[in-house]
């Protein structure tokens, strides 16, 4: 069984002192840092796939910015794939479909941010493409939002996508049961 790594925008605009900084953001970025040299240990495969913005005046991952950069705690080695995409899902527009096939990969396991933007988009994606997905819920990181005159904080947003996710899309668990 191929179990191939994708970290999903993890990238210092998400950080305190980036442009859109998400709860809990350092704290996920540790545990994908757990979970990446896990995965390196053994040799599996690793995607990194980063958020380039294309709109005209965006104020945020933007290429070439510090806070488009990669975080330094899961920055890709040499030989590691990069996959740059434009929307949530990264799928779209994307080689990531062609890359996961060629690595037959049998398992996507999934980190990264934001667990209610492009977490969620990419692992939806990945189930509705045939993929066994499994979420590693305490390497992803959320916004808090406000909806209908709601603030909803983010680690109930958080939570609330892991169990959608959970409830259809993917097995969702912890970086230590993933590790162990």
């Amino acid at each position: 069984m191929t179990r191939v790594l994708v970290i999903v925008d993890i990238q210092r605009d998400y950080f305190p002192g980036g442009a859109y900084p998400l709860v809990g953001a350092d704290a996920a970025a540790e545990r994908a840092a757990v979970l990446l040299a896990d995965q390196r240990a053994v040799g599996a495969p690793v995607i990194h796939v980063r958020h380039e913005s294309r709109e005209s005046g965006a104020g945020m991952l933007v290429p070439g910015t510090p806070g488009g950069e990669i975080d330094s705690r899961v920055a890709p080695l040499a030989g590691e794939t990069i996959v740059p995409k434009a929307h949530p899902n990264a799928f779209l527009e994307t080689p990531l479909n062609d890359l996961l096939r060629g690595a037959a990969a049998s398992e996507v396991l999934i980190v990264g941010m934001q667990s209610s933007m492009c977490v969620d988009a990419t692992v939806r994606a990945a189930s509705d493409l045939g993929f066994a997905v499994t979420v590693a819920a305490d390497a992803c990181a959320a916004p808090d939002l406000e909806f209908a005159g709601t603030r909803i904080g983010g680690a109930d947003v958080h939570a609330a996508f892991m169990a959608s996710l959970a409830a259809g899309y993917a097995k969702v668990a912890l970086v230590d049961e993933l590790v162990a």
